[in-house]
């Protein structure tokens, strides 16, 4: 089973950026959807975005719309997530997943393979 590792996390001041990677163990012929979610303190994990198979589609959750970007590289079986103009609500610890099908994008029970988690934390 392909495995996933975050890396890129760390602390941040307010305005700042960070780019997460999550490099695959293999090339994964059944990945269809590779996507970050974040888990903050006492709340539930969330959608980050996602890009789907093809590259030509992507998804973002509100709060990263216009400040953060996913893409990926298919030579180095990583994708990453950009994400600018960080604020201290971004702060959590964020995870890399990936599954085999599309819809709905935004549903962590629906993910097959996750990584271990990376922290971010942005300072005011």
């Amino acid at each position: 089973q392909v495995q996933l590792e975050e890396s890129g996390g760390g602390l941040v001041q307010a305005g700042g950026s960070l780019r997460l990677s999550c490099a695959a163990s293999t090339r994964a012929s059944f990945i269809y959807t590779r996507s970050w979610f974040r888990q903050a303190p006492g709340k539930e994990r969330e959608f980050v975005a996602a890009i789907l198979w093809g590259d030509t589609i992507t998804h973002y959750s509100d709060s990263a719309k216009g400040r953060f970007t996913i893409s990926r590289d298919n030579a180095k079986n990583t994708f990453y997530l950009q994400m600018n103009n960080l604020k201290p609500e971004d702060s959590a610890v964020y995870y890399c997943a990936v599954k085999d099908a599309r819809d709905p994008v935004d549903s962590p029970d629906m993910y097959d393979v996750w990584g271990q988690g990376t922290q971010v934390t942005v300072s005011s």
